[in-house]
This record gives structure tokens, sequence and C-alpha cells, in this order.
């Protein structure tokens, strides 16, 4: 068993993402489930679907990829906040990702949202990881 759950999800959306695979099976968490949702909301996948399999629960992401040559959507992703080292930021000092062409996903008091969603309502708290 794993330990940080969000550091395995990004390195399956990735490996996936370059082996050009259509989907995706991560372990469902809370938090997973959450930062699938922010993915579908911001267009970076398909969709997905949360499957139960003898006591454990998987998601199925779809990823999402463009022209014939299957260009994928998601270039990059990069976890932040580690359980080694945890990175937090208030409102004021989130980060915009590549000039706002990307998300900072941040865990806050009221939920998982993207980095301008944070700066609208003002809220600051933990920077999960960022997505171009």
């Amino acid at each position: 068993m794993f330990n940080d759950t969000i550091s395995d999800m990004l390195t399956r959306i990735r490996n996936a993402n370059l082996a050009r695979h259509q989907i995706v099976q991560i372990p469902s968490t809370k938090m997973t489930r959450s930062m699938v949702e922010v993915l579908k909301q911001e267009g970076f996948i398909l969709s997905f679907e949360e499957l139960e399999d003898q006591a454990k629960r998987y998601l199925f992401v779809y990823l999402k990829y463009k022209g014939k040559k299957r260009i994928p959507i998601i270039t990059s992703l990069k976890r932040v906040s580690k359980p080694g080292l945890r990175v937090y930021c208030n409102h004021k000092d989130l980060p915009k990702v590549l000039g706002g062409l990307g998300i900072a996903i941040i865990s806050t008091s009221k939920g998982i949202v993207t980095d301008r969603t944070a700066r609208h309502y003002g809220l600051g708290g933990e920077i999960l990881c960022y997505i171009w």
C-alpha cells in the first residue's frame, strides 16, 4: 500500500498520458475523487466513473487528447505539497501557473478548488499540485 495517494494518482495519469492510453485506473479516495472532479470541470479530462470491486473502489479516468496524432491535453503535472514538506499559501500569494494557462489545485476549508476559484472567494490553503 502507498502513503501518498495524490502522488500516486498524478504518476498514474502522467504515465498513461505518455503511453497515450485512453483510460487510467486510480484507487478511489475522497481526495482523489475531488481532484478528478476539478480536472473534469477545467477540461483536462473527458470524464470519470467510480466502480467498486470487492470492497475496493476505483476511479476510471478517461483522458483527453487532441488531433489525429493524439497530443495529450495535460502537458505536465507537478506535485507541490508533499507529506514531508507541506506548502501553504494565503489567497494573496496564490501562484498563477504559466501566467494563467495552467491550474494549481488547492485544498481549502471549502474543499478542493483551483487557484482561480480560491482567489475569487479569498481562500488560502495547501497547494497540492500544478497542472498545465
